[in-house]
């Protein structure tokens, strides 16, 4: 019988001569990381163990990248912890306000995150870097501390499932729309501690922004993993990102799920058949075609986050907004994701566009993604917003309305004031 990719992955990082769905092993990481939320935990917990040295300075990542530059004191004692422990270990990838980004974009794009690792880190959205052809899942504060002593962690071979994209998509679709409607199709919970891999035509015609977009929400469905096979697209871009910033692992290897390989399913699409998509309070799920949703008003527009902040996501939203303005009453933020995505953006003229259309540019961070700051929604008003999940009160009062979608839906709402179709405005 043969393995998928992700249990290829998993195999090769553990001392079994073969395992299966199910099993319990221990693995060695290639990478972790944390944030200003969930790092201070970790850190608190290595050291009630009396340990005097992580594993390797050189394989773990510090960011605070959740509530900075710090918006009040506790939010400044959280990043100032990460600092402290940084400095006494001698933390190579620290990455301090004015040279972080948002965890999840920040890591691929200084090659840090490479096809064939195993990546942990304590935020679920560390599923993204499964666009890559790596195994990476989020786990808890408690896991990371024991990953900072040991370098390695404990996992459950998760199942996988197998879901194929056929065909060419329209205009104005992206791979975010892509992952809102599988999500629409099977629920919040429909790949409970499953891999989910992606493949397809479609998958292969993606951008690696859109890849790490569809893979970043895998959490949504309830994945352990998303993850996509790699190829000369992942490849390009891991080898432009080692040239870059030239980090000290540069040699990945290339796996793919074997022909006989066992799927829990096999799920396909028409990928033509798909239009853009918003997912609807308050639920990732709760999804419907654009041109089904009607006369839904907004107060706020973000655009942004680790799941489209990146370049790519910034050059569609300017696209639809060069020469108009933001509806007046609608406040549209722009966050990117990496300090480098805001040069590029400057570099290209998109954010002229952006501010002479009446938008407001935010340092790289998370932002109101999960209520942190930069854009809190008071009681009755609603955002349309390219992040990840609209639970009750995610980006504010609990009577607040969170509509999921893609840049260039967010962009044509923000001209209209309401939710609209791109088409719309273009």
């Amino acid at each position: 019988m043969g393995y998928t990719i992700t249990e290829k992955i998993l195999r090769a990082h553990s001392k079994a001569k073969s395992i299966k769905p199910g099993d319990f092993i221990n693995a060695r990481i290639d990478f972790c990381l944390g944030n200003d939320i969930t790092a201070p935990i970790a850190i608190d917990q290595f050291e009630r163990t009396g340990t005097k040295k992580v594993f390797d300075r050189s394989r773990i990542a510090l960011i605070p990248d959740h509530f900075t530059p710090a918006k009040d004191m506790k939010s400044a004692n959280q990043a100032k912890v990460l600092y402290e422990f940084s400095k006494k270990h001698g933390i190579e990838h620290y990455y301090e306000v004015g040279r972080m980004g948002i965890e999840h974009a920040l890591l691929p794009e200084l090659g840090l995150v490479l096809p064939g690792n195993l990546v942990i880190g304590a935020d679920s959205h560390t599923c993204t870097y499964g666009a890559l052809g790596c195994f990476s899942c989020g786990v808890g504060s408690t896991d990371l501390a024991a990953a900072f002593i040991r370098g390695e962690c404990w996992f459950k071979v998760p199942e996988s499932i197998k879901f194929v994209y056929h065909g060419k998509l329209k205009k104005w679709v992206s791979g975010k729309d892509l992952i809102l409607h599988t999500i629409g199709d099977i629920g919040v919970d429909g790949a409970l501690y499953k891999a989910m891999e992606f493949s397809g035509s479609a998958i292969k015609n993606l951008s690696m922004d859109d890849r790490f977009s569809i893979c970043n929400m895998a959490i949504e469905a309830g994945a352990k993993c998303g993850i996509i096979e790699p190829d000369q697209t992942a490849v390009r871009y891991v080898k432009a990102a080692i040239r870059r910033n030239k980090p000290r692992r540069k040699s990945f290897k290339l796996y793919k799920s074997d022909k006989d390989a066992q799927y829990a399913a096999i799920k396909e699409y028409d990928a033509s058949k798909i239009e853009p998509q918003v997912s609807l309070p308050h639920l990732p799920s709760n999804t419907k075609p654009v041109n089904k949703v009607k006369n839904v008003h907004i107060d706020q527009v973000v655009i942004g986050s680790c799941t489209n902040g990146r370049i790519s996501d910034l050059e569609i939203a300017a696209k639809i907004l060069k020469g108009k303005k933001v509806r007046h009453g609608v406040r549209l933020i722009v966050i990117p994701a990496t300090q480098a995505v805001y040069l590029e953006a400057v570099r290209q003229g998109l954010a002229r566009i952006f501010v002479e259309a009446g938008a407001v540019f935010s340092t790289p961070s998370c932002g109101p993604c999960l209520g942190g700051h930069l854009g809190i929604l008071a009681e009755g008003e609603r955002c349309i917003a390219t992040t990840n999940r609209n639970f009750v009160g995610r980006m504010g009062h609990p009577k607040s309305e969170v509509y999921l979608a893609s840049p260039a839906v967010a962009a044509a709402s923000a001209v209209r004031g309401r939710i609209a179709h791109p088409k719309e405005v273009m």
